[in-house]
């Protein structure tokens, strides 16, 4: 029985795409030589075709017919794709609690000071967005 496709990205699949991504639309050879520039070893020719045709299949990529190759673009921006994994690791392992990852990131790793002030603003930014409804006191 085949493994069941996960939407997530898996390694293999992440650093082809970060590849895709700097280059933006490119052939199997030219994602290769990307790869091995950004300090990876890459995976064989095949290799790289396959994991290309199951980000086909997941929608993170297209392709199209140039002359006797085929050129590969991403259907979905960096952005998007860091926030469905984000999604993914939320209600995989924090029950879909922003604030229960806060607190075990902050609780692992020790922040610096201007990192802390990043936090803090971005905090900031967010509460003028999205104000908290007022708590209702109880009696």
């Amino acid at each position: 029985m085949s493994r069941r496709a996960s939407p997530a990205l898996t390694d293999a699949e992440l650093r082809i795409m970060r590849a895709l991504w700097e280059l933006e639309r490119a052939t199997v050879n030219e994602i290769i030589e990307r790869m091995e520039r950004q300090g990876n070893a890459p995976p064989a020719y095949n290799s790289v075709l396959t994991i290309l045709g199951i980000l086909e299949r997941k929608r993170y990529v297209t392709h199209e017919k140039d002359g006797r190759a085929f050129l590969f673009a991403p259907t979905v921006d960096h952005s998007v794709a860091r926030k469905s994994a984000l999604a993914h690791v939320l209600s995989k392992f924090f029950d879909n609690s922003p604030g229960l990852l806060i607190l075990d990131l902050f609780g692992q790793e020790g922040l610096a000071r201007d990192e802390l002030r990043g936090v803090r603003e971005l905090l900031d930014q967010a509460g003028k967005y999205h104000p908290k409804p007022a708590r209702r006191r109880r009696r």
